[in-house]
């Protein structure tokens, strides 16, 4: 079985699908909804089958309840997508079990499901698997920045057993599970393996509340902008960008003018290197492209293409790549890492 060149895991809810769970009444209406009526974020689809094709390897790590797997298959089905795994959250278990608590929290589900992943991964890739880098994709419904940068740091050999114990405990992770995340802690060579963090603004938080995480958490507010992080870091290719950028002038109105501007808000919050050769190779990507067969809104994506330089070099200057951010104080942290619960 080949080693794949990049693993890639993605949540579900809100940072995928377009989906409502704030209420009781929005929960039954998300579990009956057919396959065929799941919305999915602009652009999320076209990004998660490039990265398919690009030979990243995705795995799907969801908040859903397991009883969803069908549908939530199926959805991904109708999209075309693959995946190597698909993780959901076991809450009729948890609930014969009388774990309440456990049906809303993320940390004592999302970072053992991550540990176990990764041990799991290295154990059967071996060497070549532990060097492996991941992108890791969620949004700022849950607690996904928190969770994500601590796994990384945890990976990295950065967070200790004695503060990874302390941050458990305030997190009130149940006994077992923390027992659990500790034995994968001590399996683990410390590696900097999480390439990035990106977090789809779903409730429109201001992107200043992450940089605590440094710049690796790169909070974002349309697929593009995800795709161009991807594609910088040396995960896609510059004509997955482009099909990115097609879906969202065809079926979702955006113009040249605003597909630059995704570029143009990233490279400003510090996020791109703004390098000139990934940027020009987006206009011969497209000069191929328009080549080979007729690309739907071609003239936008030449508009874009034609405003990038300049919003690169605006990247460079602003560029937080290379700075050396302090670990966050996950302990301290840890009380209100849930947003939806800080909000209730």
């Amino acid at each position: 079985m080949a080693v794949p060149s990049h693993i890639a895991r993605w949540d579900l809810d809100k940072t995928y699908l377009r989906t409502e769970f704030d209420t009781i009444r929005d929960l039954v209406k998300t579990a009956l909804e057919r396959p065929d009526e799941k919305r999915t974020n602009p652009g999320a689809s076209t990004l998660l089958r490039e990265m398919v094709r690009a030979g990243v390897s995705v795995h799907i790590l969801s908040g859903s309840p397991e009883q969803m797997r069908r549908r939530l298959e199926d959805k991904l089905r109708l999209d075309g997508i693959t995946w190597d795994s698909f993780t959901l959250k076991p809450n009729l278990q948890n609930m014969l079990r009388l774990r309440f608590r456990a049906l809303k929290d993320q940390l004592g589900y999302k970072l053992p499901a991550l540990l176990r992943a990764r041990t799991k991964s290295a154990d059967h890739a071996g060497r070549e698997g532990l060097a492996l880098k991941e992108t890791l994709v969620g949004d700022d419904a849950e607690a996904d920045a928190f969770v994500y940068s601590l796994y990384g740091d945890i990976c990295a050999g950065k967070v200790g057993e004695d503060v990874l114990v302390a941050i458990c405990e305030k997190g009130k992770v149940y006994e077992d599970v923390l027992e659990e995340v500790v034995a994968d802690l001590r399996r683990l060579q410390p590696r900097e393996i999480v390439e990035r963090v990106l977090i789809h603004l779903e409730r429109q938080t201001p992107p200043d509340d992450f940089r605590i995480y440094g710049a690796r958490v790169v909070p974002f507010y349309n697929y593009l902008q995800a795709a161009f992080v991807v594609y910088e870091d040396g995960r896609l290719p510059a004509e997955a960008v482009l099909r990115v950028a097609t879906e969202l002038v065809v079926q979702h109105r955006f113009d040249g003018d605003a597909l630059a501007r995704s570029y143009l808000d990233l490279g400003r919050r510090g996020h791109l290197r703004g390098t000139g050769e990934t940027v020009a190779a987006l206009g011969v990507a497209l000069a191929s492209w328009t080549d080979r067969e007729k690309v739907p809104g071609a003239i936008e994506l030449q508009r874009m293409c034609e405003k990038l330089p300049a919003h690169a070099e605006a990247a460079r200057k602003s560029s937080r790549l290379a700075e050396e951010t302090p670990m966050p104080d996950y302990a301290k942290l840890v009380t209100a890492h849930n947003p939806r619960k800080k909000k209730k």
